[in-house]
């Protein structure tokens, strides 16, 4: 009888826990921006010109100008939460995005970059590419986008 009592005690610590862990890895994610060089002519962009860019739909910012996304490679946490915030998407619903548009050969997923120095480093190479970071990467040779 006392493991009957025990039990629902060690299982709604256990769901306690588990809440705690949870709330704690979510806060410890840091804050994504997107952006673009500090010499692109784009200041800002909207959640949904985001999205469409980096999902594929959108070619070109709204000036015109080639727009060329640069994805973290998959399964990085900054690129977990970019979706998340821009895109509403988890990894597997991103997954499955680019799995419908490459079997039906109407598109390629954006080029990826190890880390995110590595994603800063193409962006100032290119005006046209745009990205997204951990804020605690930005500093004046990129510019992060208005999302209004």
């Amino acid at each position: 009888m006392t493991c009957s009592i025990t039990w629902p005690i060690v299982r709604a610590g256990l769901a306690t826990f588990a809440l705690a862990l949870a709330h704690d890895t979510h806060a410890a994610l840091a804050e994504v921006v997107a952006v673009v060089s500090a010499k692109s002519s784009i200041t800002s962009l909207t959640k949904d010109q985001i999205k469409d860019i980096f999902l594929g739909k959108r070619t070109e910012f709204p000036d015109g100008s080639l727009a060329i996304p640069i994805d973290e490679v998959a399964g990085s946490a900054v690129r977990d939460e970019f979706y998340a915030r821009f895109a509403d998407m988890s990894p597997a619903q991103v997954r499955a995005h680019w799995s419908r548009i490459i079997f039906t050969g109407r598109g390629e997923p954006p080029k990826t970059a190890a880390t995110g120095g590595e994603a800063k480093k193409l962006l100032l190479e290119n005006h046209n590419i745009i990205t997204y970071m951990d804020v605690r990467l930005v500093d004046s040779s990129v510019r992060v986008l208005h999302v209004p």
